[in-house]
């Protein structure tokens, strides 16, 4: 497929395109930096570390009722009809995606008590190589089991997949562009951490990422506020603002 056509042309407000990961050891300091990052940032992500940390719940609320978009990544990976009644509790509360993690028959008992709540289903995660999946017992490619793993969610109901930016072109080619696709491990300069298969933020779109997941990046610039309106700047120019 044509890079021109992997652009997303969904009716995303360009704004919210970037999903700021808010993975930070407690609610008050998530409070101290959303005040900080204003309106340079709409939508955010929150995790595992925040959920342990107390608050969780409190803070989505908090983050709904001034007018940012939420989404719930608690990877939810259980017999079905655990993840099932999970998913039900986050109906009514304003999130907006939630994630969840195995097989069809989890990802569609998810999908049967979503309601207002978008599922996205977790592919491979961008921290990991074909060398951490062969010692995972699996024989293919990160490309390979992204695909088939994104195909079977779609079948089942899912809204999206969560992909790194080097399978969105293949999700796109092979799957069309009626669901989406949420890049973590995006990394705007080089990288140097734990994520190994990353791509920038205007890659990540040009390859047919709806959203982008932006954490450390953010997190840990001089001033996290100029670093997101950054990559505002990039998200701009890529969709013509």
């Amino acid at each position: 497929m044509p890079a021109h056509k992997l652009l997303s042309d969904k009716n995303i407000p360009a704004r919210e395109r970037l999903i700021f990961a808010l993975d930070v050891p407690t609610a008050d300091e998530a409070r101290r930096l959303v005040e900080s990052l204003g309106d340079s940032v709409q939508f955010y992500k929150l995790g595992l570390e925040l959920f342990m940390a107390g608050g969780y719940f409190e803070l989505v609320d908090d983050l709904v009722a001034q007018g940012k978009k939420v989404f719930v990544d608690l990877k939810f990976f259980d017999v079905p009809e655990t993840v099932k009644r999970a998913v039900a509790r986050l109906n009514g509360r304003g999130v907006y995606f939630a994630t969840v993690h195995g097989n069809e028959n989890i990802l569609e008992a998810a999908c049967s008590e979503k309601g207002d709540v978008k599922i996205l289903a977790v592919t491979v995660l961008t921290s990991l190589d074909e060398g951490d999946l062969r010692d995972l017992g699996f024989q293919c490619s990160p490309q390979a089991l992204v695909l088939s793993r994104a195909k079977r969610a779609l079948a089942v109901g899912c809204d999206g997949v969560v992909s790194s930016g080097l399978e969105a072109p293949e999700l796109r080619s092979s799957l069309g562009d009626n669901f989406l696709v949420v890049t973590p491990g995006i990394r705007p300069v080089a990288n140097v951490d734990d994520q190994k298969r990353t791509v920038n933020v205007e890659q990540a779109f040009r390859n047919g990422a709806d959203y982008i997941v932006v954490g450390r990046p953010i997190r840990a610039a001089p001033d996290p506020r100029e670093a997101a309106e950054s990559i505002q700047r990039t998200i701009a120019g890529v969709f013509g603002g």
